[in-house]
């Protein structure tokens, strides 16, 4: 799974998050940084009021969390989400080793990020497009 420095370093860098159920996600809060959540039409769901978007939690129970901010929440990209932000650029992924390898073609030519773990390296080459 890509890490928090990594989603930190896409969301700065300009990466838009559309949420989407199946998205995953941590809130960016440090007593709950590293909880790992699902957006899902069961249980948290995007809700818009007015000009801001928030994330529901719907009949959690485990603690009392109605809603975050969108802003508060930090998106961790899956391999295919970050494989399509790359688009025509990524060329391909193998593995070398013990990394993961994705290579993207830009218009300087082509370039090689590694990892030993895949969404990382493809965050890696997202972050040297950007």
């Amino acid at each position: 799974m890509i890490s928090v420095d990594l989603a930190r370093r896409l969301a700065s860098a300009g990466v838009m998050w559309q949420p989407q159920p199946g998205d995953r996600f941590t809130i960016n809060e440090p007593e709950l940084l590293g909880d790992l959540y699902w957006i899902s039409d069961l249980t948290i769901e995007l809700h818009h009021y007015q000009d801001q978007s928030v994330l529901g939690f719907n009949g959690t129970t485990e603690w009392a969390l109605d809603s975050v901010p969108l802003d508060v929440a930090l998106w961790l990209p899956r391999e295919d989400q970050l494989r399509t932000l790359l688009g025509e650029r990524f060329e391909h992924l193998r593995q070398e080793r013990s990394d993961w390898v994705v290579r993207v073609r830009d218009g300087a030519g082509v370039a090689d990020f590694a990892h030993p773990d895949a969404e990382c390296a493809y965050a890696l080459a997202l972050l040297s497009l950007a």
